[in-house]
């Protein structure tokens, strides 16, 4: 089976909710993909914005698992009614994964864990110092 990316592909909604106090709506997405291996995030939400009548930038997609045998993906959607309102509510993470936060910069684990145990024998403020490279030679 050649795999297709023109291939027609059918989403479906379910368990639709107007989530008011996280000003959203969620739900269900079941994606129908029979000659295609699968369907991009980016894609999916652009598609559900078409379908929603809302901005692709408030759609979020995650937790897309394919079926076994393929043809068939199920995931979870929100809409969110406006930029504020996902950026206050929305994970870090994917806020990231959307392209509207800046995850901090990584230290290495070794370096992170030294720092730890630096700042494990430090009291009160002289923990800040635990973040300064250890002095050669003592």
């Amino acid at each position: 089976m050649q795999a297709d990316n023109s291939a027609p592909v059918t989403i479906r909604t379910r368990k639709f909710i107007t989530n008011r106090l996280l000003a959203r709506r969620q739900f269900i997405v079941d994606v129908l993909h029979p000659n295609r291996p699968n369907v991009s995030k980016a894609e999916l939400s652009e598609r559900l914005a078409q379908i929603y009548k809302a901005d692709k930038g408030r759609v979020v997609t995650f937790g897309l698992k394919t079926v076994f045998g393929g043809g068939r993906s199920t995931g979870f959607g929100l809409i969110y009614d406006d930029e504020t309102s996902q950026r206050k509510f929305e994970p870090k993470y994917r806020l990231v994964r959307a392209g509207m936060f800046t995850p901090p910069p990584k230290t290495n684990r070794k370096l992170r864990k030294e720092r730890k145990n630096r700042a494990k024998k430090l009291r009160g403020t002289k923990k800040a110092k635990a973040n300064e490279p250890p002095k050669k030679g003592k």
